[in-house]
């Protein structure tokens, strides 16, 4: 059982972790499979618009499709999401991000 296997599972016993489900989808993007992390963090992020990390990976996968356009709102919304949490470490990875988008 690999990785992302192991994290399924994980994951069907609780599937309201959050953690798990952002593993997961980074397990995916390891995988190469982009569009499957995209989809799993857009729905992630749609139940759970406090969960900061998300964003970041989010809009670098975006971006590193060549889609800087749909990185860029998602880079402020979690920009504002790090705000909110107080982390700052987050706030300035992502706002430096979004200048090099810039």
């Amino acid at each position: 059982m690999n990785r992302r296997e192991k994290l399924e599972a994980m994951l069907a016993a609780s599937p309201d972790d959050l953690f798990l489900q952002y593993a997961l989808a980074l397990a995916l993007a390891s995988e190469g499979d982009a569009t499957g992390a995209i989809s799993r963090l857009e729905e992630m992020l749609a139940a759970s618009p406090d969960y900061v990390p998300a964003y970041f990976q989010l809009a670098q996968l975006q971006a590193g499709r060549g889609q800087a356009e749909l990185a860029k709102p998602v880079l402020t919304r979690g920009i504002e999401a790090a705000r909110r949490a107080g982390d700052d470490h987050a706030e300035g990875e992502m706002r430096g991000f979004l200048e090099q988008l810039s």
